[in-house]
């Protein structure tokens, strides 16, 4: 899928109509929740008695308290109820939340407008668990990267141009009555985008709820605990959400009290992070190569924590004005460039972490249990933002200035990433073998959609470089289990990768016997467990670029086991500085060119009954080519 055909997924109808349901939600959400807190900070003494400092701490929270409370609710709903359906429902729930909404805006009822944060908090609990169970059903597994980037570009635009308008509506003459009007008015166009999703139906129709929201809580998160690589991806999501909030909590005050701006510079703040996010949300597409790829994670957590570094430094070096300025005046202020390109840096390092993630999730989670770990996750999401809130009062308390406050969160987010990544080594992996086919060498793939999705295979490849595992392993849209050279599996390092990637060493039986036994019984069981096996058969590195001949190996595989065999070879790779004569490096490295002839290939699928070591070698020669 090109970069483009991203985009032109808003034009049709399997995607549009649920991006404009759910945009126009987060739109409305924020229009309302912004002219509100603008209302209490300048208008309050007509409306309560309340400290405004308070009501601005708490309408954000009484927002979030749903999702602790519902959201494992919300994820059996969504099982158990076809999506369109329940959307449509849920956008008339919002019509009746604007609608006591709007009485209260028009009878000066704070209670009332109270009441609808809580009813819309409710509203977007109901509606998280459907908005990323939804494109599992509806998108190709090579556009769910694609998909979520352009909903999380779409969210966070939404929520941008919700705060701006609901800040300009209430301030202006017949304000309350222009966002009673508007806030109706986009919940009904929701509901009439929501009448346009297509049937999604539903994963769990039998599901018994279970009336206990705790103990649903408990369960979904246990649930999910099982499967570690999922589970670690949850915490890692609410980790983006608990940074976040710990950056945009402080953006208001960090705009007037450390900028010396006005209200405008506070909007500027929140519309560079936003467009930030939604460039590198897009950009995950791209830099993915069309797949899920978690390689992006590290890479995302790394710019986090390096341009939260970098803001407080720039913060340092930014002058005050000596009066509060408005947006065009702070553009002229001397570091202020250095801030900007920071905080939007921050942006499209978080869309790079977040989008993978949340694509892993829902590869990676069984389908009918999807909408419930989702829902999981959003109890984690808020729990995480609360305990960002505390977090930010503590360190208040400490005498920390917000630029420090900052760097804290930046060197926090570097020790989360590392443990997070310890514990799950695949995240790490993955992003050196990005690293390394994007970088040493970029490897241009050729018909590589014919490794299968799921079920189990043997992919068999020519042996060209140490980094031959590294490089298919990046290019394979799952995960693969190598099947190598003892000795190779143990050099340093290199052998953690291998590890890591849960390879299966072997050795000539004149070498270690047992070993070589074992290796086959475990290939036997990774494709019994349904996984992709990769063999190099010629049993070796090759030391002069030709390919080797075939061993039998593959043919005790395939007698074991009757599973598809997918031929691929390297091309490019013989003579880089990785091969085992790497020869004239300058002339092979450099004058040649190689990061643009480099290519993996992947043949047709041969049946086990064709699958002779002599048909494969021929097959791997004709996808190589002339090439070495």
């Amino acid at each position: 899928m090109s970069q483009s055909s991203q985009f032109s997924l808003l034009k049709q109808r399997r995607f549009a109509p649920f991006f404009w349901t759910q945009f126009l939600g987060a739109f409305n959400d924020n229009v309302f929740k912004t002219a509100l807190l603008v209302i209490l900070t300048y208008d309050a003494v007509s409306w309560t008695s309340l400290d405004p400092a308070i009501l601005n701490s708490l309408i954000p929270g009484l927002f979030i308290l749903p999702y602790v409370l519902f959201s494992a609710t919300a994820g059996q709903i969504a099982e158990k109820v076809e999506k369109g359906r329940l959307a449509r429902f849920v956008k008339m729930l919002e019509i009746a939340i604007m609608l006591v909404a709007g009485i209260g805006w028009l009878s000066h009822t704070l209670w009332l407008l109270i009441a609808s944060v809580v009813g819309m908090g409710v509203h977007s609990t109901l509606f998280g668990p459907v908005k990323y169970a939804y494109m599992p059903q509806h998108l190709k597994s090579e556009e769910l990267v694609g998909g979520n980037g352009v909903v999380e570009m779409g969210t966070f635009v939404g929520i941008l141009l919700g705060q701006i308008l609901g800040a300009a509506l209430v301030l202006k003459p017949h304000g309350l009555q222009l966002v009673a009007g508007a806030t109706m008015f986009f919940a009904v166009l929701g509901l009439v985008a929501s009448y346009r999703i297509p049937l999604s139906p539903a994963p769990a129709p039998d599901l018994k709820i279970n009336p206990n929201p705790f103990a649903e809580s408990v369960r979904n998160i246990g649930h999910a605990r099982k499967n570690r690589t999922v589970f670690l991806s949850m915490l890692g999501n609410s980790w983006f959400w608990f940074y976040g909030a710990m950056i945009l909590s402080q953006f208001p005050l960090y705009a007037k009290q450390f900028l010396h701006g006005d209200y405008s510079v506070f909007v500027m703040l929140l519309t560079v992070f936003s467009v930030g996010v939604g460039v590198g949300s897009l950009l995950c597409e791209k830099l993915s190569g069309h797949k899920v790829e978690i390689g992006l994670v590290p890479f995302g957590s790394i710019g986090l924590s390096l341009f939260g570094i970098d803001l407080y430094f720039a913060s340092l070096g930014y002058v005050r004005p000596p009066v509060e300025v408005e947006m065009m005046g702070m553009l002229a202020q001397a570091g202020v460039t250095r801030v900007l390109f920071d905080i939007a840096m921050i942006g499209v390092f978080g869309g790079l972490f977040i989008v993978p993630l949340f694509a892993l999730i829902q590869t990676r989670c069984e389908p009918a249990h999807l909408s419930r770990t989702i829902g999981g996750m959003n109890i984690l999401n808020a729990l995480f933002m609360i305990g960002a809130a505390g977090v930010a009062i503590v360190m208040i308390k400490m005498g920390f200035t917000i630029p420090e406050m900052f760097l804290a969160t930046a060197i926090l987010n570097a020790v989360v990433a590392l443990y997070i990544f310890s514990l799950v080594p695949e995240f790490l992996m993955r992003f050196l073998a990005w690293m390394l086919i994007h970088t040493i060498h970029r490897v241009k793939t050729v018909d590589v959609d014919r490794i299968p999705e799921d079920g189990p295979a043997v992919l068999v490849c020519n042996h060209v470089s140490y980094v031959d595992a590294i490089v298919i392993g990046a290019a394979s849209p799952r995960p693969i289990r190598f099947v190598m050279d003892h000795k190779i599996f143990k050099m340093p390092f290199m052998g953690w990768l291998f590890r890591t990637a849960r390879a299966i060493p072997i050795a000539p039986a004149k070498e270690d016997q047992f070993l070589m036994e074992k290796a086959y019984i475990d290939i036997a069981q990774a494709l019994h467990e349904g996984d992709l096996v990769c063999i190099f058969p010629e049993g070796r590195l090759t030391s002069t670029g030709e390919m080797g001949e075939f061993r039998s190996g593959i043919a005790k595989i395939i007698e074991r086991s009757k599973v598809p065999v997918i031929p691929m070879a390297l091309r490019g790779l013989w003579g880089s500085l990785l091969t085992r004569d790497p020869g004239n490096l300058f002339e092979r490295t450099f004058a040649r060119g190689p990061r643009s002839r480099l290519a993996l290939a992947v043949g047709t699928p041969v049946a086990p009954q064709d699958a002779t070591p002599d048909y494969l070698h021929k097959q791997v020669l004709a996808l190589r080519g002339d090439w070495k």
